[in-house]
């Protein structure tokens, strides 16, 4: 279904509450659904992606229920037993939520043997191959065909070769799947890892719900097997990357003031306060984006008012493979608005002046809209 918005400029002025981290609910939700027990979760935003988050811990044995508008009630499947559907295998519908699909391949392996997984839009074309490359070295059989994803087999507890520039999920699919094991693992890193952040949220979550995993350096992790997810309250933060829109328009001189987020929070694109607040002076900006590629839509549009001032926005190569191709699709409506902007393998470069004004096409990728 497409819709078409008029917008008409106007300066911003009040106070707002950015909506709750969905990046945090996942792993909540999936945490508590791991869990030995009962846990409430509060300020739960049921957007499609953590529908489909609760829809596929529901396959696997969890229950949950609403106890009002934002909060619910998991109850956990004591991080035991496999809960095999009819026909052997559960079925796990991701909708787009890429987090969710990566997060549950290893999780499903863990607790039912795998699974079948679907989803839509561009989520099955995006890359598995770290996973696949793994499956071929532990044995276990993979097919992708005709939109859906099945995976079947034992995972054991061993060392894991992963690499750490193309996507954090599949370093957070094993941390949670890893400790259900019976023995000791160790995640490796071949390459230097990106969007720690994301990592360093998932490491939170888990100790919060009891679970040990142990970085060693940057690009190391030690996973003890054999222990329990214990039951945990706890209300999500609110979203950095959706508050970087605002401070996009801060930075522009709306009046505009945030409220409700954590200033300690391990989200990743907390950077954002430093990021926008660097494109408020004058003088070329090289922003480096590879530990918060999410943060490029916000801070290209800022870049893009700045009078004469040159913007490197740089390390953003996985962007192609977003719910659109990022790069492509923030250059594209740059440049109808009326901004010079040049796209790069894996950088944009915005010459800021005024936007004229223009139509744009938001790619069915919300980030852009």
């Amino acid at each position: 279904r497409r819709m078409n918005v008029t917008i008409r400029p106007q300066k911003l002025c009040g106070t707002i509450t950015p909506p709750p981290s969905k990046s945090q609910a996942h792993r909540l939700i999936i945490a508590a659904a791991l869990a030995d027990g009962e846990s409430v979760l509060s300020n739960v935003a049921f957007s499609q992606d953590i529908l489909a988050t609760l829809s596929c811990m529901e396959q696997l044995g969890t229950r949950w229920e609403k106890i009002d508008g934002s909060t619910i009630r998991v109850q956990g499947l004591a991080a035991g037993a496999p809960v095999l559907q009819k026909d052997g295998m559960p079925h796990f519908d991701c909708g787009e939520s890429g987090s969710t699909l990566r997060f549950l391949i290893p999780i499903a392996l863990a607790v039912a043997g795998g699974g079948v997984f679907s989803g839509r839009g561009r989520l099955m074309e995006r890359p598995q191959k770290p996973y696949f490359d793994l499956f071929e070295e532990k044995g276990i059989s993979w097919e992708q065909k005709d939109g859906t994803l099945t995976v079947r087999g034992t995972l054991e507890s061993g060392t894991f070769l992963l690499p750490g520039n193309v996507s954090s999920q599949f370093i957070t699919g094993l941390l949670y799947a890893l400790p259900l094991l019976e023995g000791d693992s160790d995640i490796l890193l071949t390459t230097p890892l990106e969007s720690g952040g994301y990592v360093d949220m998932t490491l939170d979550v888990l100790e919060r719900f009891g679970v040990r995993a142990v970085p060693n350096g940057s690009c190391a992790f030690h996973v003890p097997g054999g222990q329990t997810y214990r039951p945990h309250d706890m209300a999500i933060e609110s979203d950095y990357s959706q508050a970087a829109f605002w401070y996009a328009a801060r930075g522009l001189g709306s009046q505009v003031e945030l409220q409700g987020l954590n200033p300690f929070s391990v989200q990743g694109d907390r950077c954002i306060v430093e990021d926008s607040a660097s494109l408020c002076g004058p003088g070329e900006v090289e922003l480096d984006v590879s530990q918060c590629p999410d943060l490029v839509p916000p801070l290209a549009v800022q870049a893009a008012l700045r009078p004469g001032q040159t913007t490197r926005i740089v390390g953003a190569a996985r962007l192609r493979m977003k719910e659109s191709d990022r790069l492509s699709t923030v250059c594209a409506m740059l440049t109808a608005l009326g901004c010079r902007c040049q796209e790069g393998p894996d950088s944009l470069t915005v010459t800021g002046d005024s936007l004229t004004g223009g139509t744009v096409d938001g790619a069915g990728d919300h980030r852009i809209v």
